[in-house]
């Protein structure tokens, strides 16, 4: 039988999965690899984790987003240009 969750870390994967659009198991297999690097193994150390992957996830989508939004932009020449089906 599986051990029971803390409630605020699985909150905060669900979080970090909604953000980083993953399921929620490969976001804690994400909080798991980093908690292993750093040697945390405490529930709390986990939970500190999984809230700064999700603040890191947050702040790369803002750049992420600027970017695209750069991408997008059409060329003056191309701007009134109506493409064919």
């Amino acid at each position: 039988m599986a051990a029971p969750q803390d409630k605020d870390f699985v909150t905060a994967c669900g979080r970090l999965a909604s953000a980083l659009s993953i399921s929620i198991a490969s976001a804690r297999r994400r909080v798991d690899l980093v908690a292993a690097r750093e040697g945390v193994r405490d529930p709390d150390g986990r939970l500190l984790i999984a809230q700064r992957l999700l603040v890191e996830s947050q702040g790369g989508s803002a750049e992420a987003r600027q970017l695209l939004d750069v991408l997008l932009e059409a060329v003056k020449e191309e701007e009134n240009y109506i493409g064919d089906d």
